[in-house]
């Protein structure tokens, strides 16, 4: 084409490759191939062989390539390409691939269990599994707070135990729920102490100028200079807060 091409517009600019953009964008088939594909024909199958795909398109897949080399004994032809012949013509086996209504499992009527390398790896009435954590047991999360297994319903499985923070367990276990709008900050910085008396109730606005992005870090800052920072921190919440109650009354 390329050649033709060139003598006819005397174009010797245009390429292989230009020509073949062309065809591809305006879903021109060349050659042979192209010719036969256009008019419908298989370039694999014969007329006889496509004819015998159609009238056995009930027979399912794991079938079908069998029978089409016992009726066609010196046909190459892989499974695949049976398969893609069905689906490129839209051939139904009839199956939806879902159990009929009124369907009896094979295992309807049968003790299950009875081999005995099935029965050894069942759970056995009372068993425990093996990766049940007792009441007590604790787990350190990525961000460092710790977390004990305590027995209070979990609401989102309906357990009768869960997994809660340890800090704020054992906190309102000495004085009761958290502040509504509150939550507990580590007076020493470290998560993992426990400690009742080492955790304070703090407005949850207030955190954000405890944080490194505050300048202040205050889990990073000496153990001396603490208290300074948490005061300073109180100190501009509440000037914020007034200001903004200010603003309503205006």
């Amino acid at each position: 084409m390329a050649e033709k091409f060139a003598t006819k517009f005397d174009r010797t600019d245009v390429s292989v490759g230009n020509l073949k953009a062309v065809c591809t964008r305006n879903g021109w088939s060349t050659g042979a191939a192209g010719k036969l594909r256009n008019k419908g024909k298989s370039l694999i199958f014969t007329p006889e062989q496509s004819e015998w795909l159609r009238a056995n398109a009930e027979v399912s897949r794991d079938r079908i390539h069998a029978e089409f080399r016992q009726r066609f004994p010196d046909a190459q032809i892989s499974a695949a390409q049976i398969i893609g012949f069905r689906k490129r013509n839209g051939l139904k086996t009839g199956r939806s691939g879902y159990f009929e209504k009124g369907h009896q499992p094979w295992t309807k009527g049968k003790k299950i269990g009875s081999h005995p390398n099935s029965a050894k790896t069942q759970f056995k009435a009372g068993q425990t599994p093996v990766n049940v954590l007792p009441i007590g047991s604790e787990r350190v999360r990525d961000d460092g707070y710790v977390e004990i297994k305590v027995e209070l319903r979990n609401p989102y499985t309906n357990a009768p135990t869960r997994f809660v923070m340890k800090h704020k367990y054992l906190w309102e276990q000495k004085n009761g729920e958290v502040p509504k709008g509150h939550v507990l900050k580590s007076l020493d910085g470290d998560k993992a102490n426990c400690d009742p008396s080492n955790w304070e109730p703090v407005p949850r606005g207030l955190l954000p100028r405890l944080n490194g992005k505050s300048g202040r870090d205050y889990d990073g800052a000496p153990a001396e200079i603490k208290p300074t920072i948490l005061k300073i921190a109180k100190l501009e919440h509440a000037a914020r807060n007034a200001i903004k109650e200010k603003d309503k009354v205006k």
